[in-house]
């Protein structure tokens, strides 16, 4: 864990990370939050664990963590600039806002981590990817990588522009389990359950399924095919769902489409 850090931004995702950083021990008495419309629950966390919140003068850390809405980076850099050092790291959530972005408005550092983490993270199963800028020492990447840990899955690329792929896939990705959750929950109704029982179904086995991938070491196709009888039920189901322009097509359009939008929102 890093000596020092400074958190801008403690919202659902910064406040998680937060979280998770103090559980794996970093110190709270070298820890400073910044955001000036923080929840009660940070809040309280903060004075309960003695972490300075919004001092008028945030010292300069050892690593600065920005987790705040990447719109906002544009009219934030200017009160946040004092407050990077030469040797600090800068570790960024914000999705879209490139390497480029972050060394043009915090000038005072060439360290720069760019990361994005998914919801999960929330709970310490997240996937998060990131990629460093040239300036990054071995050490600075240890104490990124350390911090990134705590919420889980950490994978480094050395291509930023992978970061946009990382995004649309796992960034993204819940959105895109918590609909077969939604769906199988609507189809099921339709094909006569009780509502609230489909819908007890379905994120049950959305549920069930990611904890199975998770715990077993083979590989996801193997697992569909292992559940999956010749002439079956399920197997009447696939041929649905992969037939084509099926999942498997709408997923590669979908994942394509959200690296795009990452794209522009670097702009």
């Amino acid at each position: 864990m890093p000596a020092s850090l400074t958190l801008v931004g403690a919202g659902k995702m910064g406040g998680a990370l937060l979280k998770g950083w103090l559980d794996g021990g970093l110190d709270p008495d070298t820890t400073t939050v910044v955001d000036p419309q923080i929840g009660p629950d940070i809040a309280a966390l903060c004075q309960e664990r003695g972490i300075a919140l919004n001092p008028s003068q945030p010292p300069i850390a050892e690593v600065m963590v920005l987790a705040i809405k990447p719109q906002g980076l544009e009219a934030a850099a200017p009160k946040l600039a004092p407050l990077v050092g030469r040797d600090t790291l800068v570790l960024s959530i914000l999705a879209g806002k490139t390497l480029a972005n972050l060394a043009e408005r915090l000038p005072g550092t060439r360290a720069f981590v760019r990361t994005m983490p998914n919801l999960p993270a929330s709970i310490g199963r997240g996937a998060t990817g990131a990629v460093a800028s040239a300036a990054v020492t071995p050490e600075q990447r240890r104490a990124a990588d350390a911090l990134l840990a705590c919420s889980g899955l950490v994978e480094w690329v050395d291509d930023e522009a992978l970061i946009d792929v990382v995004t649309a896939v796992s960034g993204s990705g819940p959105a895109y389990a918590f609909l077969l959750a939604e769906a199988l929950a609507d189809a099921g109704a339709k094909a006569g359950l009780p509502p609230e029982m489909a819908a007890r179904l379905g994120r049950a086995t959305v549920a069930g399924a990611g904890a199975l991938l998770d715990a077993s070491p083979i590989e996801a196709g193997q697992l569909r095919r292992d559940v999956t009888s010749p002439g079956g039920t399920t197997a009447a189901a696939l041929a649905v769902l992969m037939r084509e322009g099926g999942v498997p097509d709408l997923l590669t359009e979908a994942v394509e489409a959200a690296r795009r939008r990452a794209g522009e929102l670097a702009g």
